[in-house]
């Protein structure tokens, strides 16, 4: 089956699903066989455990092979597609991020007394300055950044969205990452595993250090960090487009060089990202701050 790559832990919560919920009581039956029912009745188990979420992800994961084995010849039908509205919505649930202007300054302090791991301790620092996605931080290769330049690349091929991204960073990140190279340089990756230092970080590392420092599920998350810098940002008067495009919420809707997309804006992102750890700083500090707003001019 020719597919696009995926992450490990896609794929691994895919083989999770399949062998959890879907092999136990579809596996050993001809998919020619398996109706919509018959499906509807696998998934219902699932929805049942109050597990709404993955349910829809397995019905998606059942389609995929549905649809593989008709182009091979192996079925006729795809039956999930008679089971739409069949199963109950997720409730759609919100990243929990701390916005306000205080409560940051008091977030940021907190990271900096946090007294477990280095390693983490770095992340934890590193997060709010570059507000990429926690899997994207977590997986951050040495070779992936010019720290004279002050330019961090990621490959599409590590992006949500598969394409190419860069992220501007301020003096204070090539600060933190110019430490830690003396800790984890002579690795593959920024912020290895505990445990092995060829494997990144735990997916749970930030959260957990999180919960450490007293903030619940309900107050932070690691993938907070973004939804705090859009909110200000936005409210601070930088151009919007350019703080999508560093959020790489955008998406090419066509076949053209990667760097180019990822470029977009890039002079007037870099001003941003240099004012955003500033200001944080300056929340830190817990001093009046005044909110900023973008001196840039047209896009770059």
């Amino acid at each position: 089956m020719v597919r696009q790559d995926v992450a490990e832990a896609t794929a691994s919560k895919s083989r999770w699903i399949f062998n959890t919920f879907l092999y136990p009581d579809l596996g050993d039956r001809p998919i020619k066989e398996i109706t919509g029912r018959d499906l509807l009745e696998t998934l219902r188990k699932v929805e049942g455990k109050d597990m709404l979420e993955t349910a829809k992800r397995a019905k998606i994961k059942a389609g995929q092979v549905f649809r593989f084995a008709i182009i091979e010849g192996f079925a006729d039908v795809d039956p999930t597609t008679s089971l739409r509205g069949a199963l109950k919505a997720p409730k759609v649930k919100h990243h929990a991020a701390i916005v306000d202007p205080h409560k940051v300054g008091e977030l940021l302090r907190a990271i900096d007394g946090f007294s477990g791991q280095y390693v983490t301790l770095c992340a934890l620092r590193f997060a709010p300055l570059v507000f990429v996605r926690p899997g994207e931080l977590r997986q951050a290769e040495w070779s992936e950044f010019d720290l004279d330049a002050a330019v961090w690349r990621i490959p599409g091929g590590r992006m949500k969205m598969k394409a190419a991204h860069i992220v501007p960073l301020s003096k204070q990140a090539v600060a933190i990452l110019r430490e830690l190279q003396g800790f984890t340089g002579h690795g593959r990756f920024v912020f290895p595993s505990i445990r092995s230092a060829s494997r990144p970080m735990s997916e749970n590392t930030i959260n957990a250090a999180l919960r450490r420092l007293g903030y619940t599920g309900d107050e932070m998350t690691g993938h907070g960090f973004r939804s705090l810098a859009a909110t200000r940002l936005n409210e601070m008067g930088w151009n919007a487009d350019a703080i999508e495009r560093q959020l790489a919420h955008a998406e090419s809707n066509k076949v053209r060089d990667a760097y180019t997309h990822a470029a977009q804006y890039l002079k007037e992102r870099t001003r941003m990202m240099q004012a955003w750890a500033d200001y944080l700083d300056a929340l830190k500090a817990g001093g009046k701050v005044v909110a900023f707003k973008s001196q840039a001019g047209s896009a770059a």
